[in-house]
């Protein structure tokens, strides 16, 4: 019999659809490929095609701008928010509106055009980290922006328009309501436990075992209780972090974390489609004992159709204990 799940954090359900339940094999879709040849602005020598570079990795010698980088991160060239302006937040009648203010950045992972980050060196894992720590600490600094979202989409069918692997970072003057809804769940269950409701899952999960998939000294891979897809998989630091930053000054534990994950993926999925976003607490609120931050990484395996979007829940055919163990059990 199907089930229905309720995630603890977001109060969202789900149904588990038991009888529909599918292994790794019956998701038919087309894998991420990589095409040679062909004109990319994102690949070295083709710089003067896109916006001037706000930061990038490369030798001291080496001029912005230029080739000879290994990371770079520049505007969108067709942002979704301006960076220049006041917010002139207005009324218009019952209606709130305010200029589409905030900051709309690409984070191009590697200069080679072939790799992913399931397939480039764990370093140049660990620097895109890193990229999306600096960027983070240098926006919170502009006081019209209160959050900061991570969001990475691999592959067309996940809604990425260019192929060259890269992720974007947008920041925004309110606080997004999916991140707003997680918040303060969070801070009714510490108001009424006086712990924090990621921490209590994290132990729960560890103990339990059947949804792990993956963990190292810092961090652990779950497929949630209540996952809104098949084989979505979050990523928890195992000590309490409210806010996405390097413990000890080393993201290396979460770059082998997250690289593990979507190797695994790649394995049993045939390299899928996704995205992943991270999850953070707002710019103004860093320190506080009842959230924490994590990735969610949900391949894009399923449709998205009229149910969902009328009432709000998800259909999943794969219940995640059976997904972890697939996960868990993959050779990479």
């Amino acid at each position: 019999m199907p089930e229905l799940r309720k995630d603890p954090i977001s109060g969202r359900w789900v149904i588990i659809a038991v009888e529909r339940g599918k292994r790794p094999t019956d998701f038919a879709s087309l894998p991420v490929q990589r095409k040679k040849g062909g004109f990319c602005p994102f690949c070295q020598g083709n710089e003067y095609t896109t916006p001037p570079e706000i930061m990038a990795f490369r030798p001291p010698h080496s001029q912005p701008n230029s080739p000879d980088w290994t990371l770079r991160v520049m505007p969108n060239k067709f942002p979704a928010l301006q960076i220049y302006g006041g917010l002139d937040k207005s009324g218009e009648g019952m209606f709130d509106k305010m200029n589409g203010v905030g900051a709309h950045e690409v984070v191009v992972e590697t200069n080679d055009h072939q790799l992913s980050l399931s397939t480039m060196p764990l370093k140049a894992v660990e620097d895109v980290l890193w990229a999306y720590y600096i960027r983070l600490s240098d926006l919170k600094k502009d006081t019209r922006f209160k959050y900061g979202l991570i969001f990475k989409n691999e592959g067309e069918d996940a809604g990425a328009s260019l192929e060259h692997t890269h992720s974007q970072l947008i920041a925004l003057p309110i606080v997004p309501k999916l991140v707003k809804e997680e918040i303060d769940s969070a801070k009714q269950y510490y108001d009424f436990k006086e712990r924090c409701i990621f921490c209590d899952v994290i132990n729960q999960e560890m103990g339990d075992r059947r949804r792990v998939i993956y963990e190292n000294s810092g961090y652990v891979a779950i497929a949630p209780f209540a996952p809104r897809g098949p084989f979505e998989t979050w990523l928890i630091p195992k000590k309490h972090e409210p806010a996405f930053f390097p413990p000890e000054k080393s993201f290396g534990d979460l770059a082998d974390a997250l690289q593990t994950v979507l190797k695994k993926m790649d394995r049993i999925l045939d390299t899928p489609p996704y995205n992943f976003i991270i999850h953070t607490s707002p710019f103004k609120n860093e320190i506080n004992e009842y959230y924490h931050w994590h990735i969610e990484i949900m391949p894009k395996l399923i449709r998205i159709a009229g149910f969902e979007w009328g009432t709000g829940f998800y259909i999943n055919p794969t219940p995640p204990e059976e997904a972890a163990k697939f996960m868990r059990e993959a050779k990479i």
